[in-house]
């Protein structure tokens, strides 16, 4: 097998391949094995909505809740079991890359409960819980940058526990998922834990921005604001990136935490796949290229960058100010980020629980059937 030459490039240019999605079908048939060694993938994320829709389709679940009903396991039992199942199959899969990356990449994560988004105790306790029970060093437990959620990522990475921050919208709150993630690794150190075991990616959501950002200034209607459609996203991830610059290769307070073995946080491009068919079908990948970033992409995109993208070098590093003009204009039309970040993050967090609880009401009924069968 022969790697794709646009992702192999991509790869090369220090963007990490990870795919935004995750079956027992994709693990079982050897495709995610096949999609490492085809299309430079070194990881995988999943989140409820993916979980949901795996479970919801085909029978290759049928035989395992059938099993749990038999044991009278309840709903959430297992969903939990199934999906830390897949999860665990799926580090064993990419174990090799894991060990080839040194830690870096071959990583798999798995989110909390999204009902527990604003409780921090409830997320700590199943952040520790979901790590006890996958029991693979190549795991990331995915917890949202909500407000509850700072605590609780600083908490979770102070046992030693490698974590995915999700959800992230705004640099403003990047930067406090950066303070969090260093506040976690002092007390790990304080605690004797091993820094170079403990890894953390940042998910900076992309297309969402510009699909409530586009929506708002059509509605002002002016030439001034439709001209800027499509320009935020991007323009905020490039913002973020120059955060994660300053906070990892300029201020003093890592090159502490460095020398004691940890990594930098990287920044993971999430929500890539272009939701307006009027824009590039690769644009949240070919215009994000940056050292030490990863790029997560659904199964569609990824396809369609390994068909016709390519791999654009300028499209982040040194663009900051540049970025920021295009923030001061879109705010100068009448556009209240702060607004912004607030819709897209509680959003956020209501689509994730949706899908959980789309999920839970599907297992119970399946339970009942299993357990009448």
């Amino acid at each position: 097998m022969t790697q794709n030459e646009k992702l192999a490039e991509l790869s090369a240019a220090g963007v990490s391949v990870w795919l935004d999605d995750l079956s027992r079908d994709l693990i079982s048939s050897g495709d995610l094995a096949g999609l490492t060694a085809t299309k430079s993938v070194v990881g995988v994320t999943t989140n409820p909505s993916i979980f949901q829709a795996a479970l919801s389709k085909g029978t290759s679940y049928d035989g395992q809740v059938n099993e749990l009903a038999a044991r009278g396991a309840d709903v959430d039992a297992t969903i939990r079991t199934v999906t830390t199942d897949d999860v665990r199959n799926a580090c064993d899969v990419l174990a090799p890359v894991y060990e080839e990356s040194h830690g870096v990449d071959g990583r798999v994560s798995i989110e909390v409960d999204p009902r527990l988004a604003h409780d921090t105790d409830g997320t700590v306790a199943q952040a520790i819980e979901l790590w006890k029970i996958v029991d693979r060093p190549n795991l990331l437990i995915k917890i949202p940058a909500t407000k509850a959620g700072l605590p609780a990522i600083t908490r979770t990475l102070a046992e030693g526990i490698s974590v995915n921050v999700t959800l992230i919208f705004s640099v403003e709150r990047y930067k406090e998922v950066m303070d969090a993630y260093l506040d976690g690794l002092d007390a790990a150190a304080q605690a004797g834990h091993d820094l170079s075991t403990i890894h953390s990616v940042a998910s900076f959501f992309v297309s969402r921005v510009d699909t409530e950002i586009d929506k708002r200034l059509a509605a002002i209607g002016t030439p001034e604001a439709t001209g800027l459609k499509g320009k935020a996203a991007l323009a905020n991830a490039r913002l973020a990136y120059q955060a994660y610059q300053e906070v990892f290769e300029v201020e003093s307070r890592f090159p502490d935490l460095l020398a004691q073995g940890a990594r930098p946080q990287r920044a993971l491009w999430a929500s890539t796949g272009v939701k307006n068919p009027d824009y590039p079908d690769t644009l949240y990948v070919s215009e994000l290229v940056a050292p030490n970033t990863v790029n997560t992409m659904p199964g569609k995109t990824m396809d369609a960058f390994a068909d016709h993208g390519w791999v654009n070098t300028g499209s982040i590093v040194g663009l900051g100010a540049e970025s920021q003009e295009v923030f001061d204009k879109i705010a100068a039309v009448g556009i209240d980020f702060a607004d912004v970040f607030v819709v897209l993050e509680d959003e956020g967090v209501q689509k994730f629980e949706d899908a959980w609880n789309e999920l839970l009401e599907a297992t119970a009924e399946q339970l009942a059937a299993a357990t009448k069968g």
